[in-house]
């Protein structure tokens, strides 16, 4: 199926996912994943939410296989791989965005829907804690999918708030009561918060957290960004020109703000979310500042906290 785990497609902490055929001729992607220190917790966490999901946003799981130590996941292949090598190419030096606004925003809209799906549509309630560029995923058609639920949690019950010992996530995405209680109760509004972070950086074309900026008052993007939005400036971001490209653009932040409240009583459900981005600009407000302080300096984005 593999051709002997000789095209390597992707490498992480996970393990690597390799391009592979089935008899049918469908393409695959087959993640096969490292032994793990928790038991394959990660493993049963992906297994158990995505065999839960059918979604057009929601990547689809196609099997699994369970050996002793050998785990290995199948999903349908995604020929575009993930968003952040489209998002992140000014890294570069590159002058043009490799995706065009209205792309952007389908993007967005799309990965919205998903997650609303995950909140609400499901059968059982799924909290992701890991939404990030790296974990969305494009087919040819640049439709997002997301993946990667090695991280997730079942939301069995009723109950808004959820039960969880330890923070969970990617440094830059993580929701501040993920990590520090003090700011409120664990549930899905931590997956509005990191779809935020996520939104804004499609926007800016960067990382929201990049030391190496000419600028060290631009080292922040949210921050800095949010000022041009408050004011009425022209947005600071790369192909901005006309004006329905000026509306996506502001409408994006917009949401993105309101996701990113401090409060997690102050963010929207996934739902409005999905409202916010169909519905006119007009119709969405600017939001309170939502940052606690403009940090200094960056933390390793790939820090992985389990």
């Amino acid at each position: 199926m593999t051709n002997s785990f000789t095209n390597v497609i992707g490498k992480g902490g996970f393990g690597c996912v390799y391009k592979g055929t089935l008899p049918d001729g469908r393409l695959v992607a087959v993640k096969v994943l490292k032994e793990s220190k928790h038991n394959g917790e990660d493993f049963i966490n992906e297994v158990a939410s995505m065999g839960r999901t059918s979604h057009v946003n929601i990547v689809t799981l196609v099997g699994f296989s369970y050996e002793r130590n050998k785990r290995a996941l199948i999903y349908d292949f995604m020929s575009n791989g993930s968003l952040d090598k489209f998002i992140f190419n000014q890294e570069d030096g590159n002058t043009t965005r490799c995706l065009n606004w209205k792309t952007l925003y389908e993007i967005a809209l799309g990965v919205a829907r998903g997650l609303e799906y995950l909140h609400r549509g499901c059968n059982t309630r799924i909290l992701h804690f890991d939404i990030k560029p790296q974990n969305i995923l494009l087919d040819k058609d640049f439709c997002p999918k997301i993946s990667d639920f090695g991280l997730a949690k079942l939301w069995l019950n009723k109950e808004s708030i959820v039960s969880m010992m330890g923070a969970r996530g990617t440094a830059g995405y993580i929701a501040p009561e993920v990590f520090s209680r003090n700011f409120g109760g664990v549930s899905h509004k931590s997956d509005v918060y990191s779809y935020g972070m996520l939104v804004l950086e499609m926007v800016g074309g960067r990382r929201n957290i990049d030391p190496r900026v000419s600028h060290t008052s631009e080292i922040y993007f949210p921050f800095w960004i949010y000022e041009d939005v408050d004011l009425g400036k022209d947005l600071r971001v790369l192909g901005v020109t006309t004006e329905e490209e000026k509306e996506i653009a502001r409408k994006m932040l917009l949401v993105s703000f309101w996701c990113i409240q401090t409060n997690p009583s102050d963010r929207p459900p996934m739902s409005k979310v999905v409202d916010m981005l169909e519905g006119d600009l007009q119709h969405v407000q600017i939001p309170p500042k939502p940052f606690l302080f403009s940090p200094e300096r960056s933390p390793q984005q790939s820090t992985e906290l389990s």
